[in-house]
């Protein structure tokens, strides 16, 4: 057995069965190992950013790893964006990078690069494999650190010959350790502060925003008249009718600071404590107030739910109860397209179950609100801020959740740098309904220049942020890749559109005119 199928087998042994990839010519022989080994499905990407953030999405839904097949140093780095991402997601992911042969470095080809300086600010985990005997440990521990709470992501570097010598093995993968509850002294001093009267909140992220850990933080806020928090940028979040109240965090400083300024006391479970995304000149980089005490219940690493769970125990809480979300839909609105009503539409025809992914930026700050009553259903967010995530990471949700609707909500400029993902969606048939706010604007950036102290724009400074001239076609981008589309122009086509995406059992692009 050579390396390569060596290593492919010991993923397989490790329960990851995806591999997301653009491979190149130092990569063939691992790709031949996945053509003789079809339990590892293989997924092409277009764009090494495409390929990343799927398997962050996939990894968000899947709770498990996929992996990813890069081609040397610049394969990577064109990775690098999304991987930043994922990173903030605190998500396993394993990433399979391939090597020139080790005899051939010294050549100083023109694709060498140095690989493990590209990986090493993106990975909490990197190692380069030198001998095929060993390249099934090193797969086996890549997948293992992947896999450790909360998740992070591993790089596993694999020269040619390497992956085409002889004398590979499939190595067995030990059980993840489980993640430990907080001390209880931890747990102890925030049950004092939930029973102290003082306005206290709870900041939630990662497996607290759903599942059990999102149960017992209801019970919790129902029992002790606290509120429930996410921040800004949040990885999954479970929402809807009978799911627990969680309000986010808001992106602009002072309406972060505006919500968070009650609060007296701010528990933390797995979230760091809430600053601004940037520096303004003369204003706070902390969004809480002063006088606000903050504890971290749990910090990454340890159990959240375990957490709670312990929490809500030492309140002596009995029962299930929560304070929990209403069901509530609107009427599919009609009329001229405003911003409120294309949320209200989206809450009206919302499936059930439905995975909801966002990075709408400032077209979409209406839906989470519109749809906090919708059927039950999971809504994913950029965690890293670096903007072109949507279109991959619904093509990885969509693949762990086959059966369910995906949902993709996305800006116009932010599709642009990974629009490759409609052709996977495409190539896949999955079921996703990609809806494209084409305001032909960089918004965000325009509200940021002046917020700064800078003034308005001028002329050349708005040409910046202008993304028209020409202006984009994304029903012809969509058609171009395989994937029907319509450009809608009133809320009563876009409700149309939007059930016959809902209906549809492959992809289908709405390009909404702003």
């Amino acid at each position: 057995m050579n390396g390569a199928e060596s290593l492919i087998r010991t993923l397989l042994a490790g329960g990851v069965e995806v591999c997301f990839t653009n491979p190149g010519t130092s990569e063939m022989h691992i790709v031949a190992a996945l053509d003789r080994l079809p339990e590892m499905r293989c997924v092409l990407g277009l764009f090494e950013g495409v390929v990343t953030g799927a398997a962050d999405g996939y990894a968000r839904m899947a709770g498990k790893p996929a992996c990813t097949l890069l081609h040397l140093g610049p394969g990577l780095a064109n990775g690098l964006a999304n991987l930043h991402n994922a990173g903030r997601a605190q998500v396993p992911i394993v990433n399979v990078v391939g090597q020139h042969a080790t005899y051939h470095l010294r050549y100083d080809a023109p694709l060498t690069a140095d690989i493990e300086g590209i990986a090493r600010p993106y990975s909490k985990w990197l190692r380069t494999c030198y001998v095929a005997s060993e390249i099934g440990r090193d797969g086996a521990d890549a997948v293992l650190a992947a896999g450790r709470a909360p998740g992070q992501i591993a790089t596993l570097i694999v020269p040619a010959d390497v992956a085409w010598s002889e004398g590979g093995g499939i190595a067995a993968i030990p059980a993840l350790p489980r993640a430990p509850i907080p001390a209880p002294e931890t747990i102890e001093r925030a049950a004092v502060m939930l029973r102290s009267g003082l306005r206290t909140a709870i900041l939630l992220a990662g497996s607290a925003l759903y599942g059990k850990g999102l149960a017992a933080s209801g019970r919790i806020a129902l029992a002790t008249d606290s509120r429930l928090l996410s921040p800004y940028p949040f990885t999954r979040m479970e929402r809807g009718a009978g799911a627990a109240i969680v309000e986010r965090t808001p992106y602009i400083l002072e309406q972060a600071v505006e919500k968070l300024k009650e609060f007296r006391q701010l528990i933390l479970v797995g979230a760091p404590a809430p600053v601004s995304y940037f520096a303004s000149p003369g204003k706070n980089s902390i969004l809480t107030s002063p006088e606000c005490q903050i504890h971290t219940l749990a910090s990454p690493g340890e159990d959240y739910a375990g957490a709670l769970d312990a929490l809500a125990a030492a309140l002596s809480l009995k029962g299930s109860q929560m304070l929990a979300e209403k069901a509530e839909r609107p009427l599919v609105p009609s009329g001229n397209i405003t911003l409120a009503g294309l949320a209200a539409a989206v809450a009206a025809l919302l499936p059930e179950n439905a995975i909801v992914v966002d990075e709408s930026m400032t077209s979409g700050h209406s839906m989470m609100a519109a749809t906090k009553g919708a059927p039950p259903h999971e809504w994913l967010a950029n965690t890293g801020g670096s903007i072109g995530i949507a279109l991959p990471l619904a093509v990885g949700a969509a693949l762990a959740c086959p059966a369910r609707h995906v949902l993709c909500l996305s800006a116009d400029g932010s599709g642009m740098y990974t629009a490759q993902a409609l052709w996977t969606m495409a190539r896949e048939n999955l079921r996703i309904t990609i809806v494209i706010f084409a305001n032909r604007t960089y918004a965000v950036l325009k509200r940021e220049f002046s917020n700064l102290g800078v003034g308005n724009p001028g002329p050349r400074a708005l040409d910046l942020f202008e993304i028209g001239r020409p202006d984009l076609d994304w029903v012809s981008l969509a058609k171009g890749m395989g994937v029907p589309g319509t450009r809608v122009s009133s809320l009563d086509v876009f409700g149309k559109a939007l059930r016959e995406g809902f209906e549809s059992d492959g992809p289908m692009l709405i390009e909404v005119g702003l």
